[in-house]
């Protein structure tokens, strides 16, 4: 578990675990599926993190979590400084309330995320009037002033979800998240379902809000191109742990976990300087629901030793960032011992 958080951080993960029982046929014996098995990470305001995996790596039962969701199994959440995942069994509303205004999630699909009953004005101003916000004047003030926020016009106001397009769907989405002033933001894959053409203009947008807003953001994506984009600092996850985690700069400049490096060979660039040779995994992604022993990697990875199928490594400093790797673990200790003989 990390505790070099900063002083500042407005969102704080200690040793997250979210875990579910699932049944095995009629006969079999029920397991445990470890979707989250620590996850530990701090967010500054106005700074973005990105989490990055394969499917089933974690990411959206992540996001779950973090938005109060769904309660952690274990660990430790704290948005500025308060204990969620205690308050959630508190008896205090009050606490619960303002720690869930202070979270707040934009989802994949925009084309589901609004109620197709409502008018673009009656779903914003909602958050608002859900939370004893102003009267109904200074709520449609808010939310008119929104939408200009967002890049949307007046009259949109008094329109319905299906007359909007994707982009649009989603800069509505974005807007209804911030009506209530969040702290955080989380964006689970906010542009994935959006034509090419339009995801840098909701990208760019998301940034000057930031920009504008100070607002926290937990980025959630698969698409590397996007997090080099948006990130300030970078998780990378794999079957529900983190296996690298630094600033955006080391890790897409020199990555140390070897699924790191396979990740970012697979993205395509049209540098032929930083173009990397392509990292082919062996195998496919293990069960969650029966991990493999020791590094959790080691089935698929191309440098594991002996050491990696019994031994579980935990992150820690390798290179300006924290790495959960036996064998770089090892050459970090070799190097820095030939250092001192030097």
């Amino acid at each position: 578990m990390r505790k070099d958080h900063p002083v500042d951080a407005v969102l704080i993960a200690e040793d997250l675990h979210r875990h579910y029982g699932v049944r095995r046929g009629l006969f079999g014996a029920p397991a445990t599926l470890h979707a989250l098995a620590g996850v530990s990470f701090s967010v500054e305001a106005g700074r973005t993190l990105a989490v990055v995996g394969e499917s089933g790596c974690g990411k959206s039962t992540l996001a779950r979590v973090l938005t109060m969701i769904e309660p952690p199994s274990a660990g430790r959440l704290l948005i500025d400084g308060i204990d969620a995942a205690a308050t959630q069994a508190d008896t205090d509303a009050a606490v619960r309330g303002r720690l869930r205004r202070a979270v707040q999630i934009v989802f994949q699909n925009p084309y589901g995320s609004l109620n197709p009953r409502q008018t673009v004005g009656a779903a914003l101003m909602e958050p608002l009037l859900a939370n004893g916000e102003g009267d109904a004047a200074a709520r449609e003030h808010a939310a008119r002033e929104m939408l200009r926020r967002v890049g949307l016009r007046e009259e949109h106001f008094a329109r319905w979800p299906h007359m909007f397009s994707g982009g649009q769907r989603q800069r509505i989405a974005i807007a209804r998240a911030l009506m209530l002033q969040p702290r955080v933001l989380v964006l689970d894959e906010p542009v994935s379902a959006l034509d090419v053409s339009i995801r840098a203009q909701v990208l760019n947008l998301l940034v000057e809000l930031q920009r504008s807003l100070a607002v926290a953001y937990v980025f959630i994506s698969h698409d590397l191109g996007v997090v080099r984009h948006m990130a300030d600092e970078v998780m990378v996850m794999y079957l529900g742990r983190a296996v690298e985690q630094g600033p955006r700069e080391r890790v897409f400049g020199d990555p140390q976990h070897p699924y790191t490096q396979a990740l970012l060979s697979a993205t395509p660039t049209v540098d032929t300087v930083a173009r990397r040779r392509r990292i082919v995994l062996q195998g496919e992604l293990p069960s969650p629901l029966a991990p493999p022993q020791g590094c959790a990697f080691h089935t698929r990875c191309p440098i594991a030793q002996p050491r990696c199928q019994g031994e579980r490594p935990v992150l820690a400093p390798v290179a300006g960032r924290q790495v959960a790797c036996l064998v770089r673990q090892a050459e970090r200790d070799e190097t820095a011992a030939l250092t001192v003989r030097a």
